[in-house]
């Protein structure tokens, strides 16, 4: 655990999804099936905090979010959040579209690797989720559908129309944000927005293979670069280039870095400690 924490508890048990850390592997299952785990008001501030807590923990290396049922996340509750935000005012309203984007934010400024494991539909803003994760695998049943422009709102939600373009182009994002089709497996691999697609069978232990490694490898390389994948979306060369020389320094100086030279030197392979 950090010891540069304030006098709070770290939270163990979450109301609003599953939450489990094992072997340095946390893991988020949303779990309101009978709903294709569509979001509440409860569980978009759940995530937020959880991922606020997660770099603090001290167990975790890695974080794998995923979906229970036949379905990753389709997004906001209509009848709990929809329905609720009809009669709300307009500083009410600000309100929550802030805590939904507070979430994307907390999930890309996380140092901890994020493995989305889309195991069905990922619509709305259950594909901003798999959208600000690191990793997508996905199931090939599985989907994406930007649906906001569907229900009367922008196509940029939730850290969207930042994100999307850097993954697939601003044309193909301008396509999927507008129009708001379904985007099946097959095309989302294609066009950069999938990681990797694998039977629908298959993808739990997909998921978990990867989070293994992320979880077993150098933990303090991995969080530097997603950190500087991050940060460097709005900088120019010569500052990236800076960052980049300063962190490498940094890090030539953990146990990692020598760990790679001893074990090179011995002929065997790294046994890295993330430290």
């Amino acid at each position: 655990m950090s010891p540069f924490r304030a006098s709070a508890a770290l939270t163990e048990n979450w109301e609003h999804f599953d939450f489990a850390v094992q072997d340095g592997v946390a893991t988020v299952t949303l779990n309101r099936p009978e709903k294709l785990n569509a979001l509440t008001f409860d569980s978009y501030a759940d995530l937020r905090d959880l991922l606020a807590e997660l770099p603090a923990r001290g167990d975790a290396r890695v974080l794998v979010l995923t979906g229970s049922g036949r379905g990753f996340c389709s997004g906001g509750d209509v009848e709990e959040i929809i329905g609720e935000l009809q009669r709300k005012e307009t500083a009410e309203l600000l309100e929550f579209t802030r805590m939904t984007g507070a979430v994307v934010k907390a999930m890309r400024e996380c140092p901890l690797p994020i493995v989305a494991a889309v195991n069905g539909i990922a619509a709305g803003a259950g594909s901003v989720l798999a959208l600000a994760s690191d990793f997508r695998l996905l199931a090939e049943s599985a989907a994406f559908a930007f649906l906001f422009t569907k229900v009367g709102l922008a196509g940029a939600d939730m850290g969207s129309a930042y994100l999307l373009p850097r993954l697939v182009g601003l044309g193909r994002a301008t396509e999927l944000l507008m129009l708001g089709d379904k985007v099946k497996a097959e095309r989302a691999e294609r066009i950069g927005l999938a990681t990797q697609v694998v039977p629908d069978t298959e993808l739990p232990a997909a998921a978990a293979a990867l989070a293994r490694r992320l979880a077993d490898g150098p933990a303090q390389a991995y969080s530097a670069t997603k950190v500087l994948l991050t940060r460097e979306q709005d900088m120019d060369l010569g500052s990236s280039v800076e960052l980049e020389a300063m962190t490498q320094a940094l890090l030539m100086t953990c146990q990692d870095y020598r760990e790679f030279y001893a074990a090179w030197s011995a002929g065997r392979s790294p046994q890295w400690t993330g430290r």
